[in-house]
């Protein structure tokens, strides 16, 4: 805590002092977002994968394959589309 200016090395110290449960932890200075249209949702997400064999019809397997490298790609998003079509209809309300 040397390199740290003086002010902020006392409220670290201060704040190591308190119990976890009396820190404010909220961001007085960050400004509520109001308007999320613009927000691109999982942007940083990348799932876990697992290998497993699957059996294709061979006919959809040549169709993505005819379109090059990435198939494995296209099918996986193919099906995840299906997958998110189906818990949409799923969701109450």
């Amino acid at each position: 805590m040397d390199d740290l200016p003086t002010a902020v090395a006392a409220e670290l110290r201060e704040a190591a002092a308190m119990d976890d449960n009396d820190i404010d932890t909220r961001d007085a200075d960050a400004a509520e977002v109001a308007d999320w249209s613009g927000a691109v949702r999982g942007r940083f997400y990348r799932p876990a994968t697992a290998r497993r064999v699957l059996d294709i019809d061979v006919d959809v397997l040549a169709f993505y394959e005819a379109e090059g490298a990435g198939y494995q790609t296209r099918i996986n998003r193919a099906l995840r589309a299906s997958m998110l079509r189906t818990l949409r209809r799923r969701a109450p309300g």
